[in-house]
Parts: C-alpha cells; sequence; structure tokens
C-alpha cells in the first residue's frame, strides 16, 4: 500500500481540513515497572515457561496503522489505513 508524505486530511483540532505530514507507526518497548508486567512476572515466577498454553487464531494480515502530524497546530493523530492488509505501508512521492 502506498500513501503520500503529504496529505489533506481532517484535523479535529483546528476542526478543518489541514496539510499533514504521514510517518509509520512504531511501536515503543513496554515498561519493565509497569502493573501488567509485574503482575506476569510474580505469575511466571518458580516456573519455567508460560503459566499456561494460549492457541491464537492465525491473522492474515495487520492492520497498517501511520501517524498523521497537522501542519498548522502540530498535533499528531493515527489513523488505520484499510483493513487487515498483507502489504506493508510505504511513504514516497
Amino acid at each position: 500500500m502506498k500513501i503520500n508524505k503529504e496529505i489533506m486530511s481532517y484535523c479535529k483540532f483546528c476542526n478543518k481540513h489541514t496539510k499533514h505530514t504521514v510517518r509509520t507507526y512504531n511501536k515503543k518497548p513496554q515498561r519493565g515497572l509497569s502493573l501488567g508486567t509485574r503482575r506476569h512476572n510474580r505469575a511466571i515466577k518458580g516456573y519455567v515457561g508460560s503459566i499456561e498454553p494460549k492457541i491464537h487464531p492465525k491473522k492474515l494480515g495487520k492492520k497498517q496503522k501511520v501517524m498523521s502530524e497537522c501542519a498548522v497546530c502540530h498535533k499528531i493523530t493515527e489513523r488505520v489505513m484499510g483493513m487487515r492488509t498483507k502489504k506493508k505501508i510505504e511513504i514516497g512521492r
């Protein structure tokens, strides 16, 4: 899926259509001291592997997410491009 570096899109903060710069979404690493991480570490303490086997269904593709930054107010909003796609997003042009 190809997308331009700059697109005209609606900004909910400016309440009008403005020019947005687009970049791919990069997930941040999880915090080590968050409640979910501490709870998981407490549960697996003393066990060799995971607590119980979890069988996850296979998904056909990932939801492609992009971050768009408004050129006027510089607020960043995330946007899901299409539904599940097998192709990665290419930003160019």
